[in-house]
């Protein structure tokens, strides 16, 4: 994606070339992306639940593990395992412009004329992405 890129290539020019830049990009927007999401969610509990509880005496603690954590978990999995699907294939695109990891790989491959090792990354990558999201959908099921 679009910002994935940008801070790839901010990272690129800030750290050099290499996987580290890639892995930097892909944390940060992440971690923004998976905040803004758990805030929105934590935004929309019911807070009925969280009055019966505090009603009760409970403890700062209490509210958070009784009352807030159930209903915010069964989103912040489905968004974590969605960031991890993303980051796997924005991952591929990242080593195009020299953030490193398995896009790196596969553009070497295919500036080098190395057109079977080419073909069994994008095999690889294109099983692992259905993998990770045949895993997590069937995470999901059991846990939303």
């Amino acid at each position: 994606t679009i910002p994935d890129l940008a801070l790839g290539l901010l990272f690129v020019a800030a750290v050099g070339l290499g996987a580290f830049a890639g892995t930097l990009a892909l944390f940060i927007h992440t971690a923004t992306v998976l905040g803004k999401l758990l805030s929105e969610s934590v935004e929309n509990i019911d807070e009925g639940v969280v009055e019966a509880i505090r009603a009760t005496g409970a403890s700062y603690t209490q509210i958070l593990t009784f009352a807030v954590l159930p209903q915010v978990l069964p989103d912040l999995i489905s968004f974590t395992l969605y960031r991890f699907e993303t980051n796997i294939r924005a991952a591929s695109v990242l080593g195009l412009i020299g953030a490193g990891g398995i896009g790196y790989l596969m553009n070497t491959s295919f500036r080098t004329f190395q057109y079977q090792e080419a073909a069994a990354i994008v095999l690889v990558l294109i099983v692992l992405v259905m993998v990770v999201d045949y895993a997590s959908s069937r995470l999901r099921r059991l846990v939303v």
